[in-house]
């Protein structure tokens, strides 16, 4: 049986990406890289038990990322209303459009709109693709018997530890970043790199290497690194120009001085090299 990356997505007909609970910026970026990638080959979600922190917005995609685990089902919960004060529910289909109705008690109002809450519930995805982690308390899910039945699939760059009698495949495997570990498979796998996907990889290394400080980083990071920006890639300090510093914030220009809307030149002995005589003492 070809267990290959490519092939276990070959086969997939609906998969959920699931983040950890409390997700690195490097696990958050690698989701959702993988999540790009597949969104126009297959029904794929992503989705995490936490709810996603400020810093996570300059990654393209991270309103895609839902606290729902799958949406198999629509639910509709009314909020602070009794359900006593309803009589009855029914239901039409008009013009090919399906039309609910909830229809009070007498004397009682029906739900309010603010009072009307949309949720999903149930998992449809034959292929669960869990990142990062380490064990089963970084994925809660893994306990709720809407996975039974589902292929597991984990990527990190440390080895899961599963719960017992659980089956779950691994393509962990030593890494500076989970970001590094998403862009080998995405790449081997020949699922196209645009530059929104080569962003989210780049941040996700960057942080994920603490700035390629971190004592895992190789020459391969570097290599990753350049070909990412390469296909498009932009790191998150692009884009800021000189002007938008504030004078003097820049090593080596002297600020400007302004009188009579003309720029002071600075005297002529201001960059000339100074000299400085010690003073002995005997």
């Amino acid at each position: 049986m070809d267990n290959s990356f490519s092939s276990i997505i070959e086969s997939a007909n609906s998969i959920l990406i699931l983040l950890p609970t409390r997700p690195y910026f490097d696990q958050v970026a690698a989701g959702l890289s993988l999540y790009l990638a597949l969104r126009n080959k297959k029904n794929v979600t992503i989705s995490c038990p936490s709810q996603m922190l400020v810093e996570f917005n300059r990654l393209v995609g991270v309103n895609k990322i839902t606290t729902e685990l799958g949406n198999k089902n629509l639910v509709i919960k009314f909020s602070d209303y009794k359900a006593t004060g309803i009589e009855r529910v029914s239901y039409d289909i008009e013009n090919g459009e399906f039309k609910l109705s909830v229809i009070p008690k007498p004397g009682n109002n029906p739900p309010t709109k603010e009072q009307v809450a949309l949720s999903f519930s149930g998992v449809s995805a034959d292929t669960i693709i869990l990142i990062g982690g380490i064990n089963d308390t970084h994925f809660p899910s893994l306990s709720s018997k809407e996975l039974v039945g589902a292929k597991l699939v984990h990527l990190g760059i440390k080895a899961l530890i599963a719960p017992a009698g659980m089956e779950v495949l691994s393509f962990a495997r030593p890494a500076a970043s989970v970001a590094e570990l998403v862009y080998y498979l995405v790449k081997e796998s020949s699922f196209e790199i645009d530059p929104d996907i080569a962003t989210n990889l780049l941040l996700g290394i960057e942080a994920g290497t603490n700035n390629y400080s971190s004592s895992f980083v190789s020459a391969d990071t570097f290599q990753m690194a350049s070909d990412l920006m390469r296909l498009g890639g932009k790191r998150h300090s692009q884009g800021v120009k000189r002007q938008d510093y504030p004078e003097g914030a820049i090593p080596g220009e002297l600020p400007p001085t302004q009188e009579g809307g003309e720029t002071k030149e600075p005297p002529k002995d201001w960059l000339a090299p100074k000299i400085y005589k010690g003073t002995s003492v005997s």
